[in-house]
């Protein structure tokens, strides 16, 4: 199931903003694509950040307030007993395709703050009901600014890249934990 809502977001996420961007500004899904920051420097500066923002995650997450929340995001990644490949894929279709909604798309039209914590709240990283939850939202907020302030200067490229970057890092990460622990 969660490799359908992987295939499902790298397909019809970027959907609206082509369509959108399109009608409302006559931007072709070709240029949409940003096919000019495909440059090996701007992807290997993304893969870089993504990397390196998700070994501060890791750490930050073994902390003990981490520890303590009610649903810890570790938990529920370890819960989907995924291979590395599958994770690996999951965090491709991420890049790609949220990268294309919310960079190419919502943050076009409200910015990189409002877009930022958009793309948090959407993805159940802020809880007003319980606060704890919030801390990895906290956590993520500054990687995910960055990566939109990083977009504006280095195109969609650099963004799929630190994206899909960060989230294999935590994949791996995860999965190679549960299969420690499984032993």
């Amino acid at each position: 199931m969660i490799l359908l809502l992987a295939l499902i977001t790298l397909i019809v996420f970027p959907i609206p903003s082509m369509l959108t961007r399109l009608y409302l500004n006559d931007v072709s899904p070709i240029e949409l694509m940003d096919f000019g920051s495909f440059k090996l420097d701007r992807i290997f500066l993304g893969l870089e950040f993504g990397v390196s923002y998700a070994l501060l995650s890791i750490i930050l997450l073994r902390m003990s307030a981490f520890q303590e929340m009610p649903v810890k995001v570790e938990q529920l990644i370890k819960n989907m007993n995924l291979t590395i490949t599958e994770g690996l894929f999951i965090s491709f279709c991420a890049g790609f395709g949220e990268e294309l909604l919310f960079r190419a798309g919502i943050q076009y039209y409200l910015g990189i703050v409002a877009t930022s914590v958009i793309f948090i709240a959407v993805h159940g990283y802020f809880s007003i009901s319980t606060p704890k939850n919030s801390l990895y939202g906290i956590v993520l907020l500054p990687f995910i600014l960055l990566l939109s302030y990083g977009f504006e200067v280095w195109g969609l490229w650099f963004a799929i890249a630190a994206h899909f970057a960060y989230d294999a890092i935590i994949f791996i990460s995860m999965i190679r934990d549960q299969k420690i622990s499984a032993e």
